[in-house]
């Protein structure tokens, strides 16, 4: 299984940006760290033997902390889950947030992989968007994670900023592609409501231009030796995001912390998103969680084609039946054909997959799965 580490704190809210996090103190901040202990230790004895394939810590912006703190964090999910030699652990940071000994602290604690969230290379647009670094703090973190002895490193970045043309796009992506990272995250801007970008009047990119920058995306980043497997990721081979990969295959994963949530079985949950609620009740799972209903064979069916179809290789009609028990077109095969033939979906050696097309309109398509 899977797990992922929730830490919701961050220097400064972004404009865009609708996750659960938010600007804390120090003594929050250490509070928060001890509960989330207290929370794996707790959840962790019914675990003890299950392999972990991968750590996530997520956020917010994790690299907040104290590093120490993150030690502790990482000592505690040692002593309480298996954790494979071989485990991919990854932490999310923010350039200006890490400095020579933070870095040197992670790579002590195992962390394996770090996560930069970029955004952008011009730094106009950075200001705009609320980030609290330049281009220059971002080359420093990214050289000062190399010099620490991290090998497999990704950077978030994205596309359809307002004022933003296609050729600018591609000028982030080549200085970024320049220092030879493993992984690259694209993502387009998503106006989100209730946060700042939602209240004012921005100039946006036409669909055209959104169309060509994500296009451009996939032509240069393969140029520059990256695959792209998922929508909006692309690696180096075998730097896939296995974390990731798990989430889109379904792999059990237990969530820790603040609106983490949590797939293991037939059961989805997520803990509380009230921090008074989180910190007073951490040591008793039942009081944070806030169940779904179990997952009917109809529900996990559908997340097997929804999940599964973000992936570039998309799906495995054999693996289906393997799982449920019956083909794949006895249960969807309207919809397959339907997007078959608008060339939305296609099909090779035993596989379902998104089109060039089909990736541009995946929303609407991977909608008609829902039960």
């Amino acid at each position: 299984m899977e797990l992922y580490v929730h830490i919701p704190f961050c220097v400064k809210k972004c404009a865009y940006c609708d996750f659960l996090s938010f600007p804390q103190g120090e003594e929050i901040q250490r509070r928060y760290v001890e509960k989330l202990m207290e929370e794996i230790r707790t959840v962790s004895a019914g675990f003890h033997d299950t392999p972990v394939s991968s750590v996530f810590v997520g956020g917010g912006t994790p690299s907040v902390l104290k590093a120490r703190w993150m030690k502790e964090l990482f000592d505690c999910l040692r002593a309480s889950f298996h954790i494979e030699e071989t485990a991919e652990i990854s932490m999310e940071a923010n350039p200006g947030t890490v400095d020579r000994e933070k870095l040197r602290i992670y790579r002590e604690a195992g962390i394996n992989r770090l996560s930069f969230g970029l955004q952008s290379a011009d730094n106009r647009k950075l200001k705009a968007l609320g980030r609290i670094h330049t281009w220059e703090e971002f080359l420093d973190s990214f050289h000062q994670a190399r010099i620490a002895g991290f090998t497999n490193i990704n950077v978030d970045l994205m596309s359809a900023l307002p004022g933003q043309t296609v050729d600018s796009w591609r000028k982030t992506l080549e200085k970024v592609l320049e220092l030879k990272p493993e992984h690259i995250s694209a993502y387009s801007l998503i106006i989100e409501e209730g946060t700042p970008f939602a209240s004012r009047t921005l100039n946006l990119p036409d669909e055209d231009a959104e169309y060509n920058m994500y296009e451009a995306t996939a032509q240069i980043l393969r140029e520059y030796g990256f695959e792209q497997y998922e929508i909006s990721n692309y690696a180096k081979k075998g730097r896939e995001c296995r974390h990731n990969v798990g989430y889109w295959i379904r792999q059990d994963y237990l969530g820790f912390g603040l609106g983490a949530s949590s797939l293991y079985g037939k059961e989805r949950f997520a803990n509380t998103q009230d921090m008074k609620k989180y910190l007073e009740n951490s040591r008793t799972p039942e009081k944070i969680r806030e169940k779904e209903p179990p997952l009917t064979r109809e529900d996990e069916m559908a997340e097997f084609m929804f999940l599964g179809l973000r992936m570039t290789r998309g799906i495995s009609k054999a693996e289906f039946e393997r799982q449920f028990g019956s083909e794949i077109d006895a249960i969807y095969g309207d919809v397959l054909r339907k997007y078959k033939s608008m060339g939305l979906l296609l099909e090779e050696k035993g596989r379902i997959f998104l089109s060039r097309d089909g990736i541009h309109v995946s929303n609407s398509v991977m909608a008609d799965f829902l039960p």
